[in-house]
């Protein structure tokens, strides 16, 4: 069964933005972070990416 995000394909706030960039500098997972954000960790990792961002990857 995959999951349903009610935020698919939805353009991302500035809040969410900002929210991602502080979860990603507290070392959370990329799990985690989609959890946290109600987005797909594919969506939540491509938005990072465009960021620049750097996901913890866990061991």
């Amino acid at each position: 069964m995959t999951e349903r995000y009610e935020r698919h394909r939805q353009a991302w706030t500035h809040e969410e933005i900002q929210k991602l960039h502080m979860l990603v500098s507290k070392g959370m997972s990329l799990k985690a972070i989609a959890k946290a954000l109600t987005r797909s960790e594919e969506s939540t990792k491509n938005r990072a990416k465009q960021d620049k961002l750097k996901i913890q990857k866990m061991r």
